[in-house]
């Protein structure tokens, strides 16, 4: 070992920090600025600034899918206009080496500026949409990144369109800079969508921490009754992992559709607002929100390890969306219990819904609950005839298998521990602690260590097979008795589902190894008559349910142009109801068990 002197070495340790702080600090800067001048064209426009970046070629990517939607967008197609220049506004050549890369001749210029247009006329919540109410910008189909940059900071100015004057959005605020907003990554930046327009904004705090509702044309419904509601859906949620990760969280409703999708810091939500005023619909959406807003702990922290760090490029594969989304179904539903939003009866009539759409469809008997997590990027979102019949989803099974682990959970350990524990040293230990997603193995080492007990059924069997799954043991364990008896339907099975063509049915679907199936009806056949009487798209259900099981009917169809008569033998429909009720007699354990479950806690 030498040895220096103190001078020397004192000089020494100032280098050697100067030289870490140099190579922390981020090479050069990136900032974007996205106008929206022409709504009616529905064109957002972005310029992306690159200073202090070195290399005679810059490759700008877009992202081919987003986090949380779990399907290839291609969100390149909507490009347009795209040029490159130099700090100087000299032109810079660029060619496209893939479908979602564009390289700039750099030339070794200190700065690049690139300029292009997205079109943004869909309503989804992955998707961008402008026109001349409002904008949402979904950021991976909008925002570019530099190739081996994704770890680099961001700044996003945005302009609104004139008369706009909000921008919601889960992205930090630049002090003193209107409408501009720092991301200290591209993850970040890519998990943040904004709503930009005169949305209506709504307030509340947990914790200290304010919460944003941002509502795209709102309607009339109650707010007090909203706002508070809402409030004791976060307050519930928070209640079960124990801390708020975040420092403020924005609830995008960004008008009528279909679905949600959750971020870090935010959540964007489909909302058609007349449904607040009627209590079924106003509880679905309590439930919907619910599910939204637990994903900010169960997926976006608390993750499988292949959710992150994203590669933008493709298909990021998992078997465990069951317990991503599905363990979110089963919390959804116990957050509102226990905020005292519905009722046990509410919350079991719930439990009964996601068990019978999945067992009573025929996709149950030919994929598991890994298998499902695994191909949802070619099923999830492709609901042909063959995949209807063939698939399951994961959201319902994956409620199923959290709501026996829980149990299970429960059970062995004489409720001393649940999976609220297992959700709870999750985050702990792989959030917080590693900074990381967990593997197959760890998410069910955890839960074995939480129950004391190896739980082989549950992780070997029911979730990568197919194999039937006994119900009642796993709801005795809560005091709780349900049907699994398979009772005939009322009205004749006749095994093909329609929809309208010019007035006339026309098959969608037929069923698995039903009596259209055997007669051999098929999908896109136009049925044109049953027993010689012409039918419409009304009154079909209606002529097959005067029917009885056994009775042959014949059916005409119109297929590919040639008219074919078949004769379809009508069955039965066996199903289960699933019916959840509690038992008359319980134990000491079980009982305890099923109120600790659907305990309503006592939120400030």
């Amino acid at each position: 070992m030498k040895h220096y002197s103190r001078a020397t070495g004192l000089w020494l340790a100032l280098a050697l920090a100067a030289s870490m702080a140099l190579a922390q600090a981020p090479e050069g800067s990136i900032a974007f600025t996205v106008s929206m001048d022409q709504p009616n064209t529905h064109y957002l426009h972005v310029v992306m600034r690159c200073d202090g970046f070195h290399g005679d070629a810059q490759d700008f990517k877009l992202p081919v899918w987003t986090p949380g939607y779990y399907q290839i967008m291609d969100y390149a197609r909507n490009v347009v206009n795209f040029r490159a220049e130099d700090g100087a506004g000299k032109p810079l050549a660029w060619e496209k080496t893939a479908k979602n890369d564009w390289r700039v001749r750099a030339a070794g210029a200190p700065s690049i500026v690139v300029s292009y247009d997205v079109y943004a006329f869909a309503r989804s919540v992955a998707d961008s949409y402008l026109d001349d109410t409002h904008a949402f910008i979904s950021p991976t189909g909008v925002f570019m990144h530099l190739a081996g940059r994704i770890q680099h900071p961001a700044i996003l100015t945005v302009k609104p369109y004139r008369g706009w004057e909000r921008v919601s959005t889960g992205l930090d605020p630049v002090e003193g800079r209107a409408n501009t907003f720092t991301a200290p990554d591209f993850d970040v930046l890519y998990d943040c969508p904004l709503l930009v327009g005169n949305q209506e904004i709504m307030r509340f705090e947990v914790q200290g921490v304010p919460h944003t509702i941002a509502m795209f044309n709102p309607g009339s419904f109650d707010r007090g009754k909203f706002v508070a509601d809402l409030k004791r859906v976060v307050e519930s949620a928070v209640s079960t992992i124990g801390e708020i990760p975040y420092k403020h969280y924005t609830f995008l409703c960004i008008g009528p559709g279909g679905g949600g999708l959750e971020h870090l810091d935010s959540a964007a939500l489909t909302l058609n607002t007349a449904s607040l005023n009627n209590p079924n619909g106003y509880r679905s959406w309590l439930s919907f929100v619910a599910h939204e807003y637990f994903h900010n702990y169960n997926v976006k922290r608390i993750r499988p390890i292949a959710l992150g760090p994203f590669d933008y490029d493709k298909e990021n594969y998992t078997n465990m969306l069951w317990v991503s989304e599905g363990i979110s179904v089963y919390y959804q539903d116990l957050i509102l219990v226990r905020a005292g939003l519905i009722t046990r009866e509410q919350y079991f009539d719930r439990v009964r819904a996601f068990i019978s759409r999945y067992e009573n469809a025929s996709g149950h008997l030919f994929q598991s609950a890994t298998q499902s997590s695994f191909d949802t990027w070619i099923n999830f979102f492709s609901r042909s005839e063959h995949l209807a019949n063939t698939t399951i989803s994961y959201y319902d099974k994956g409620a199923a298998l959290g709501l026996m682990l829980d149990y299970a959970i429960r059970h062995e350990t004489r409720n001393k521990a649940s999976l609220d524990d297992v959700m709870r040293a999750l985050y702990r230990k792989y959030y917080k602690e590693a900074k990381r997603g967990f593997t197959d193995q760890e998410f069910r080492e955890v839960c074995e260590a939480t129950a004391g007990a190896r739980l082989p059924e549950i992780f070997d069997v029911y979730a990568p097979t197919t194999k039937d799954i006994d119900y009642r043991k796993y709801f005795a364990y809560a005091g709780l008795d349900i049907d699994v008896e398979s009772r005939d339907a009322a009205t004749p099975w006749f095994g093909a589902i329609t929809g309208e063509q010019g007035g006339s049915p026309v098959i969608l679907r037929v069923e698995w190894d039903s009596p259209a199936s055997h007669a051999g009806l098929s999908a896109q056949d136009e049925i044109v008559a049953l027993d010689g009487g012409r039918v419409t798209a009304r009154n079909i259900n209606e002529m097959l349910n005067a029917k009885k099981p056994g009775n042959t009917v014949r059916v005409l169809v119109a297929r590919r142009g040639e008219m074919r008569e078949f004769e379809v033998t009508l069955g039965k429909r066996a199903e289960r109801s699933f019916r959840i009720t509690p038992m008359a007699n319980p134990d000491p354990l079980q009982a305890e068990i099923l109120n600790a479950v659907l305990r309503v806690q006592n939120l400030p």
